[in-house]
């Protein structure tokens, strides 16, 4: 049985960019700060929702799943 662990990283932004990225997750109803981070970076960019390929079948892979193959 393997243990995935969730790897995360601390960002530092003004309490004002804090204020701001709160009310775009109520606007956009999203649950944390990395789904409206990567919403807006690919809006922004229009960058493909899987940076795997272009497969439109493909779904992206679950932060567990990362983590196990990372121990690979």
């Amino acid at each position: 049985m393997a243990i995935a662990i969730a790897m995360s990283t601390t960002i530092q932004v003004s309490k004002k960019t804090a204020r701001i990225l709160k009310e775009l997750m109520k606007k956009t109803n999203t649950k944390t700060y990395d789904e409206l981070i990567r919403i807006i970076i690919s809006e922004k960019f229009k960058l493909h929702t899987s940076l795997f390929g272009s497969n439109p079948k493909l779904t992206s892979f679950k932060e567990e799943e990362e983590a196990e193959f990372h121990e690979l």
